[in-house]
């Protein structure tokens, strides 16, 4: 296994920057185009533009290419309707070796009326990638506030929940004298799976 590429140069992030540093926000107008036959946003929509916000949040904090290895709770919690803005905002919540996780809410409201509620909430993991494109170190995270460490603990527990998945998957793959299942971030290439 080839150690990950870890040039200091390669990362220009301040030193212990926050998650606050690495905050996104992003805007979308919901248009038709966006609908479902119900008439409502598409999930797969929501989805992609969850997987931009949380990118840039995570590119942001590592200063180099992030790739998404997986996106943990997508939870749709009421329905956007075509004509709602969609307002994103991304956080990074907790940083591995050479892994992050972003944590996205999606709010949605109609513009003219001024409504706005909370639609979806997600969490992605990213691997930050080198120049090589082979798996980087990522700088470290500073916790200032109760809320920063509570999000990062709630990270820590869902990267821990993944990893005992990914094990009794494996077991089970086993027993049953299967192929072992494809590991978490299979989208990825081999080479950019978390190494943390």
């Amino acid at each position: 296994m080839t150690e990950p590429h870890t040039s200091p140069s390669d990362v220009s992030t301040p030193a212990h920057a926050t998650p606050r540093d690495s905050a996104i926000e992003m805007n979308q107008l919901v248009l038709p185009t966006h609908a479902n036959a119900l008439g409502t946003v598409f999930g797969g929509q929501i989805m992609a533009w969850i997987d931009i916000c949380a990118a840039l949040a995570a590119m942001r904090h590592a200063r180099t290419q992030c790739v998404t290895a997986s996106m943990d709770a997508l939870d749709f919690i009421v329905p956007i309707q075509v004509g709602d803005v969609v307002n994103l905002r991304a956080m990074v919540n907790y940083v591995g070796r050479t892994s992050l996780e972003v944590g996205v809410r999606v709010e949605a409201g109609d513009p003219i009326a001024g409504s706005r509620h909370h639609a979806a909430s997600a969490y992605l993991t990213f691997v930050a990638l080198g120049p090589d494109k082979r798996p980087t170190a990522v700088p470290p995270l500073r916790l200032g506030t109760p809320e920063e460490r509570l999000r990062s603990e709630e990270a820590h527990a869902r990267r821990e929940q993944r990893l005992a998945l990914a094990a009794a998957r494996r077991a089970l793959h086993l027993s049953h004298h299967l192929r072992e299942p494809q590991p978490a971030g299979h989208g990825v290439s081999s080479s950019a799976a978390p190494k943390d």
